[in-house]
């Protein structure tokens, strides 16, 4: 495919704006969806097909000759060639680009990646858009980690869901990210590791995009907990994320690896259920759990041997725990009746903090 494009260069790239026929994208660029590979790594950044969203664009393609400006956003192989325009430029123009054809490969290898537009370009294909004409703005980059920065940042402002970004933080460059964006890396990438290493009590347990579509516990719950404790200076992951130096993943990993692995030993029977049979495999319980983990693991006795005194903790309480079955004493409501919500969340963590508290009076 041969059209003509304006060339110029932007942060080390080559940057291209030229205009296709709306049909004829896919035949230039791939859609790289995300997912995990077989060891689990992250693989593409795109998420699926709103078909909703695609039909109502198509529909609006199809109504005759409608005004659709906005530009596609595609990252290139080094395998298009541009060639520049010979001929005289008016005094005083600016020195923007230089303007000539492109070539772009057809057929099997596709030489570029849609970065923004998916949704547009698939609904072009499906339309009855020959004769539309769609502008594209390329860079040229086979770095995939380049391709994710663009994506993410595109689409930071708008409805992009969250888990989706978050599943793309591990592997991007902090340096890169809004200052939004930033606090939300280093929990990304505990949650990814907590998931992904055989040695963790969650591994293969944690539902995130691309992943493993019969996980059942969602990693919203799970981030919010460990961001919460790195960024509350009360929290057990505190100290090991501030300090002025560079934060401490490998032993914030550690720390809630025990963690998590004592929780699993104190309630045998409520782990890796469904959310619909066990309430602490339920968002609302892993959100209270990680309220106790910040309580249990920010004491003094407890940071020579964290995990003992963690599960020390939990077998206390054990007891009086209604994950699965039953009625919470003291708060006379069903197991099952808890849900994720801010009272809900709230009534049973200041519950279980006041009965892990009462044997320490005790004694």
């Amino acid at each position: 495919m041969i059209v003509r494009a304006l060339h110029m260069r932007q942060g080390g790239h080559d940057l291209y704006l030229f205009a296709v026929p709306g049909d004829r994208l896919l035949d230039i660029a791939e859609i790289s969806r995300i997912g995990r590979d077989a060891a689990g790594m992250l693989e593409g950044y795109q998420r699926g097909e709103i078909r909703s969203h695609v039909a109502d664009i198509a529909r609006y393609l199809s109504d005759g000759d409608v005004l659709f400006p906005n530009p596609i956003l595609l990252a290139l192989s080094p395998d298009v060639r541009f060639k520049s325009a010979r001929g005289s430029r008016p005094p005083g123009m600016l020195p923007t680009g230089d303007v000539g054809t492109l070539r772009l490969p057809t057929g099997p290898n596709k030489p570029g990646w849609i970065v923004d537009g998916q949704q547009r370009v698939l609904a072009l294909a499906k339309a009855d858009a020959k004769t539309m004409v769609v502008p594209v703005v390329a860079f040229v980059s086979t770095d995939i980690a380049v391709h994710r920065e663009q994506f993410v940042l595109v689409n930071k402002a708008r409805p992009l869901p969250r888990a989706v970004v978050d599943a793309l933080l591990p592997a991007m460059d902090a340096a890169v990210l809004p200052r939004d964006l930033g606090p939300r890396k280093i929990p990304s990438v505990l949650v990814d590791a907590l998931n992904s290493h055989r040695d963790s009590p969650l591994c293969g347990l944690i539902r995130r995009p691309g992943g493993v579509e019969t996980a059942i516990i969602g990693d919203q719950a799970l981030l919010r907990s460990i961001k919460r404790s790195i960024s509350t200076p009360l929290g057990a992951l505190s100290p090991y994320g501030h300090g002025g130096g560079e934060p401490d993943v490998q032993a914030m990993y550690g720390l809630l690896s025990g963690f998590w692995s004592a929780v699993r030993e104190a309630f045998p029977d409520a782990w890796g259920l469904p959310p619909s049979e066990s309430r602490l495999m339920h968002a609302a319980g892993i959100e209270v759990m990680g309220y106790l983990m910040d309580r249990i693991l920010s004491r003094p006795d407890a940071a020579r041997t964290p995990r003992e005194a963690t599960l020390a903790a939990l077998e206390r309480i054990a007891p009086h725990c209604r994950w699965t079955n039953g009625k919470w004493d003291g708060l006379e409501i069903e197991w099952n009746t808890v849900e994720c919500t801010s009272r809900s969340i709230a009534r049973l963590r200041d519950h279980l903090i006041r009965l892990e508290h009462q044997p320490r009076l005790v004694a």
